[in-house]
């Protein structure tokens, strides 16, 4: 799913292109993107769009009115930009936004399609959009702790809760604790001051370095790989190959859709966390360390 730094690109690449111009009109190939009907999408077409907003990991573009169209890509949802008049081609394809400089084409891979697209009026509808996650970039230690201390979890969780923190998902919360050299597992509850810190400063630094990373490397084209997965990434989606720090193995949890990683050495303190499908067929069985790990592939 696109996260802070990928929903930041995508505003920084659309500025430019669709701001202060008319969204012509928006052509469907899937009515069941639309999840709203009043007002009704029709009465955006001519409609100039005044600015962009996120709102968590929602694209937002205002009109007169106001008027709002939100956008939610959910996991699979991508924006590509293309020539005016662009045709709708594929199964990917659930719509195009026509401006008079080329057309916004919005795919989603896959069977499930969750992305959706809602058209509100009024400030107050589009707060209702808002899952009330804080956010995280001008956010004060004070903010921070009391968002962490709200409700007793696991840092991984709450990094990840739309309703706690705006725009962390699952590959930057994974960045984020290896930055902060603190296991995903570390309750919220037994922060020390000084982790409170560590994991304050990492949030808004990985996220600052991502932002602005993405941004230069795009520069005034058109983001066309928006991917969860990067070579550059210290721990997330690189599963057993040697952490930046320590040169240890990467480990992960694998668990529902996702995965957690993380470096047992950095972050664990060489422990290694339990799979809950794993540890429960190997029972004891289950290498507490790298090294026990590493004996355990030899048998």
């Amino acid at each position: 799913m696109p996260e802070l730094p990928d929903i930041a690109l995508y505003l920084h690449a659309l500025e430019a292109r669709v701001v202060g111009r008319p969204l012509e009109r928006v052509r469907l190939a899937s009515p069941f993107l639309v999840r709203t009907v009043d007002p009704p999408l029709t009465s955006l077409h001519g409609a100039v769009v005044r600015r962009l907003r996120r709102i968590g990991k929602r694209i937002v573009f205002e009109f007169d009115g106001p008027r709002f169209l939100v956008l939610h890509l959910m996991i699979a949802g991508r924006l590509r930009w293309k020539a005016a008049g662009a045709a709708l081609t594929g199964r990917m394809s659930l719509a195009a936004f026509d401006f008079s400089d080329g057309t916004l084409i919005l795919t989603e891979a896959g069977s499930k399609k969750r992305a959706s697209l809602h058209v509100v009026a009024g400030e107050q509808a589009l707060d209702d959009h808002d899952p009330g996650g804080l956010e995280v970039l001008g956010a004060s230690k004070e903010a921070f702790a009391t968002r962490l201390a709200g409700e007793r979890r696991t840092l991984k969780r709450a990094l990840t809760d739309p309703r706690v923190f705006s725009g962390i998902g699952n590959a930057y919360s994974d960045e984020i604790l290896h930055a902060a050299r603190l296991s995903p597992l570390q309750l919220t509850t037994n922060l020390s001051d000084e982790e409170l810190d560590r994991l304050l400063r990492a949030v808004q630094d990985v996220l600052t370095f991502w932002i602005e990373r993405l941004q230069h490397e795009v520069g005034d084209g058109f983001p066309d790989k928006v991917t969860a997965f990067r070579e550059e990434m210290a721990v997330h989606g690189r599963f057993g190959k040697p952490c930046p720090r320590c040169g240890g193995p990467v480990q992960h949890i694998v668990y529902a859709n996702n995965e957690c990683n993380y470096c047992p050495t950095c972050q664990t303190e060489g422990r290694l966390l339990a799979d809950r499908s794993l540890s429960r067929l190997l029972g004891k069985d289950w290498p507490r360390t790298l090294e026990e790990l590493e004996e355990l592939k030899k048998r």
